[in-house]
């Protein structure tokens, strides 16, 4: 197991998560890397006289740790699985949310900037630390623009940051939603005793060390397992119907399902559909 493997099983097992299930099997593997967003057009790619790049020299000059166009705009790219504490270029694939809401911050405080723009393109992460960071961006309401831009997807936890928005665009084949949490409990006993291994505990606590690898999980660790799982759930129902204005049963009712881009529209879980060049343009028709 690689040093980054290792430590993603650590932060991303036995735990609260707010990510979309299907990519627990990603995860276990190894993380994707990052795919082009509207950073990158930023910069010129794909954007043509849109977002032609002017603004490097600008980000060079104030040492800003986003982009920001011609048009004052900034873009805060949401990308791969989101981690609590993570460094800024922890590794591809990957998303602090303490840089986030670094980013964040600077932008909101930044006279250059008139609109922000959250590219997101992410599966989402860790509970920890995504919570706190959607109640900061619901608060900055009316402070400046915050529009999420989907590049394709925002699931679980990177929806929860979508939703604090004003607005939400996505794709016409994007996909937001999956509003769950889950918990991925690694128990290998039977393995260890088919290949001869015994490991024991000794504890001092009964509860110690609940949910361990190297014994099965009791009916009461499930037990006390779910009820936080139920609990973060219920919290990130709440979350989103008080940013989007929506009934919560209305959101436990979608079962975390996932929706392609009308149907997310029709649930009023985004705005519209638009395409990211599109989306950008409507923000700037709004300054």
């Amino acid at each position: 197991m690689t040093d980054r493997s290792g430590l993603m099983a650590h932060r991303l097992f036995n735990r609260p998560l707010a990510i979309h299930a299907s990519q627990a099997e990603v995860i276990i593997a190894e993380l994707a890397g990052r795919r082009a967003g509207l950073g990158n057009l930023v910069r010129g790619i794909g954007m043509g006289a849109v977002l032609d790049g002017a603004a490097s020299e600008q980000e060079q000059e104030f040492e800003r740790p986003y982009p920001v166009t011609p048009d004052g705009v900034a873009v805060i790219a949401i990308r791969g699985v989101l981690i609590h504490r993570a460094a800024p270029y922890y590794c591809e694939g990957i998303t602090g949310l303490d840089w986030l809401r670094v980013q964040l911050v600077m932008a909101l405080a930044d006279p250059d900037v008139r609109a922000i723009v959250l590219d997101i393109d992410s599966v989402g992460g860790e509970v920890s630390g995504t919570f706190d960071l959607v109640d900061m961006i619901y608060t900055a309401r009316g402070t400046k623009p915050v529009w999420a831009i989907l590049t394709e997807e925002a699931y679980s936890g990177a929806y929860a940051l979508a939703s604090a928005a004003d607005r939400i665009l996505i794709p016409r084949t994007g996909g937001a939603g999956s509003i769950g949490v889950i918990a991925m409990i690694v128990e290998m006993s039977k393995a260890l005793a088919e290949a001869g291994i015994a490991v024991h505990l000794i504890r001092y606590g009964d509860r110690k060390a609940e949910g361990n690898w190297v014994e099965p999980l009791s009916d009461d660790a499930r037990a006390r397992f779910q009820a936080q799982v139920d609990e973060c759930g219920e919290l990130f129902i709440a979350t989103v119907a008080r940013n989007r204005g929506l009934d919560p049963k209305a959101i436990r009712a979608l079962q975390a399902g996932t929706f392609l881009g009308p149907e997310s529209v029709r649930l009023g879980l985004v705005d519209a559909v638009s395409a990211p060049d599109e989306a950008y343009r409507a923000l700037v028709a709004t300054l």
